[in-house]
């Protein structure tokens, strides 16, 4: 990491996804060593499955990363789950931060980087001000809070923090505003969209630096110039075709293809 940037930490959630997710997990801890260094800290959350399970599904990786269990949600956001919540939604928030003394950066396990956006370089070369980090999206999935999110199609893959963000108050303050009941995953991620840019508009990541790469349309199964997320990888089977092709063998083809690419771009 370039002396010039400030502390930084950097997180995955993963629980029990398929094997590609996990190959996926292990060139996202490379690349985002390779981008941001050995001065950040690294830590993966591991849910629905015994941590030292995790890591032997993820293969070798460097030291320093710390893996940890998956902990509760604080209590006055897991009142608005719903019951019939779908297992492994609102993962991502628990714990809520990790480095709250870093910039902190929460990274999808199926996102992987070879080199900085310049998006994320800009937020921490400035180290100043509240604004938070999200993921430029191709198409608009924010469930139940459509209507109070800003005009951008953004996704939660990427997350970012500055030191000090309150990020328990930001999503008590999006449910008092806005009182719904999670059903699922969009309604999870409208709530993060909702509340990262309530006061300040967020830092986004293009998709042209970091692609929303997959076969399925509007998706494109491109690379960005920084990186690439391959949204559906973690799923062992998708229950649907494309083309009259199981959409599974579609993803997980359209992975394979880019592995030597991205390991090229990694300097693997």
């Amino acid at each position: 990491m370039p002396p010039s940037l400030p502390p930084v930490g950097i997180r995955w959630t993963v629980g029990d996804v398929s094997e590609r997710g996990f190959r996926a997990l292990r060139l996202a801890i490379l690349g985002a060593r390779r981008v941001f260094g050995p001065e950040a800290a690294y830590a993966v959350v591991v849910n629905s499955l015994p941590v030292a399970e995790a890591r032997r599904r993820t293969g070798e990786v460097p030291g320093e990363v710390e893996w940890l269990p998956a902990g509760d949600l604080p209590a006055d956001l897991a009142a608005f789950l719903d019951e019939g919540m779908a297992e492994g939604v609102a993962w991502k928030l628990a714990p809520l931060r990790l480095f709250p003394d870093r910039w902190e950066l929460a990274f999808d396990n199926d996102l992987i980087l070879w080199s900085m956006p310049p998006s994320i370089a800009g937020w921490l070369e400035r180290r100043e001000g509240q604004a938070c980090v999200l993921a430029q999206d191709v198409e608009r999935a924010l469930g139940g809070f459509e209507a109070i999110c800003g005009p951008e199609n953004l996704n939660t893959g990427i997350r970012g923090f500055p030191p000090g963000y309150d990020l328990g108050a930001a999503l008590a303050e999006t449910l008092r505003a806005h009182p719904l009941h999670l059903a699922g995953e969009l309604d999870e991620q409208g709530l993060q969209v909702a509340a990262l840019q309530r006061e300040v508009p967020p830092v986004v990541v293009t998709v042209e630096e970091v692609s929303i790469c997959s076969p399925f349309w509007p998706k494109r199964p491109v690379l960005g110039t920084c990186g690439a997320h391959f949204v559906g990888l973690n799923a062992r089977s998708l229950p649907w075709t494309w083309y009259d092709r199981p959409a599974s063998d579609c993803q997980n083809e359209n992975f394979d293809n880019w592995a030597a690419e991205i390991a090229r771009r990694m300097g693997a």
